[in-house]
């Protein structure tokens, strides 16, 4: 038996009343603020890059990516002909489309083979609009690989920038998504009560047990993965 299974079975034995040992974390501060990028990979990045890596396939030709093009690279390689870096206003140089997704303003329409959005859709407050101007951006048979988060701390830097306005569920996800793209949804939660702890503490992926990481428990959905593909 493999010592993360081993992990799980001795650890899924439920303490008696009283007997709880909160132990590092019994304590009002987090252990990182920084979501553990302080301390190596959040939680939440490992389960958005074993997505990408999983529909790596999909990121090919032309493609758009939120904030920045990194996922675009690195899934993508060779794979891909021009990568496009969408921010909603001026100021990164690195921006390659101006666009505001929540009220459609100088959103493309059909030029993207794929679309990867990661982490975005809980900072616009346009939710349907938003979604719906990820598909008017795609070709024909585009896919958008897109994440979005279940149980996450508040982004402060957000919040008090822009707003950070919403948190999901496959049942959320699922129908915003489907208003748009139809029966072409596939929807997934990953995490569990261990990941979903860790990850509101910031305690990074490097300190955790991985075999206890890729256990799915649907009454903790600590981020949903999402691949809708535009019709023909």
């Amino acid at each position: 038996m493999r010592r993360g299974r081993r992990w799980l079975i001795r650890n899924t034995r439920r303490p008696r009343v009283g007997a709880v040992d909160f132990g590092t974390f019994a304590r009002l501060d987090p252990v990182s603020r920084d979501w553990g990028f302080d301390r190596g990979t959040p939680v939440d990045r490992h389960y958005i890059e074993g997505f990408l890596k999983a529909h790596s396939g999909d990121i090919r030709g032309d493609i758009l990516e939120i904030a920045d093009n990194a996922y675009t690279l690195r899934f993508g390689g060779d794979k891909v002909r021009k990568s496009d870096i969408l921010q909603p206003v001026e100021g990164d140089a690195k921006a390659t489309v101006i666009a505001d997704l929540g009220t459609g303003e100088g959103v493309p329409t059909g030029r993207y083979d794929c679309i990867i959005c990661t982490q975005t859709l809980q900072f616009i407050y346009q939710t349907h609009k938003a979604i719906a101007s990820l598909h008017k951006m795609l070709r024909s048979s585009g896919v958008l690989l897109m994440t979005v988060p279940g149980i996450s701390q508040i982004s402060r830097e957000d919040m008090e920038r822009t707003g950070d306005y919403w948190r999901f569920t496959t049942a959320s996800i699922n129908r915003l998504l489907t208003e748009s793209f139809g029966d072409s949804v596939t929807v997934q939660s990953v995490g569990n009560v261990y990941a979903a702890t860790a990850f509101l503490q910031g305690v990074a992926v490097e300190e955790l047990d991985l075999d206890s990481l890729a256990i799915s428990d649907p009454q903790y959905q600590l981020l949903l993965v999402c691949r809708a593909v535009r019709g023909k």
